[in-house]
């Protein structure tokens, strides 16, 4: 398809949509009907779409952008504004910050945090997790074993085993957490 003569560009940049929507769907298991239902875009304009014989337009991008808990200009590949630095969205909750520090869902994740206290919460989820603590001390407890981690002390464990962790006192800790696609589903366990 053709956006008019003289932007081969744009071109490229459109005609890419559809490949990474499907790569997309495709990594987190999706079928089109499943996507369709989450969306309220038909099936049959999916997969349009991702074989590129429809271009997108801005009201199937964003559902489709928020379904995938992506940032639009991931699907639609913009180019490079030519500033390397990451712009940090912090997000607040139960009095803890989790500032996500990589933005492509579907791989490895890596946030820093700085965790509150709270009562321990075991829970269990597909995927691997990799612990760093920068400042104060950690709780980590990982199926029967309760450990306190120090500044520069690193844990990584399969999530698959209950676990929990936060501060091991009444402070604050900040760590760098890094885990696998499927780590933001947690199932609290009773």
């Amino acid at each position: 398809m053709s956006t008019g003569p003289g932007d081969p560009e744009l071109d490229e940049i459109l005609d890419g949509i559809g490949h990474r929507l499907r790569r997309l769907r495709k990594e987190r298991g999706l079928t089109l009907e499943a996507l369709a239902a989450t969306t309220g875009i038909s099936v049959s304009t999916l997969s349009r779409v991702e074989s590129g014989k429809r271009r997108p337009t801005l009201d199937l991008l964003i559902p489709l952008a928020r379904a995938h808990r992506v940032a639009l200009d991931q699907l639609v590949a913009a180019p490079a504004s030519g500033d390397p630095r990451v712009h940090l969205r912090p997000l607040r909750r139960h009095g803890s910050v989790l500032v996500p520090l990589t933005q492509y869902p579907g791989r490895v994740q890596v946030f820093k945090q700085v965790l509150a206290p709270r009562q321990p919460e075991l829970v269990t989820h597909e995927g691997y997790e990799w612990l760093y603590v920068l400042a104060g001390r950690l709780r980590l407890v990982l199926g029967a074993r309760d450990v306190t981690l120090l500044p520069g002390e690193v844990a990584e464990f399969d999530t698959t085993e209950p676990h929990w962790f936060g501060p091991a006192d009444s402070n604050a800790v900040e760590i760098l957490h890094l885990f696998g696609p499927r780590g933001d589903q947690a199932v609290v366990r009773t």
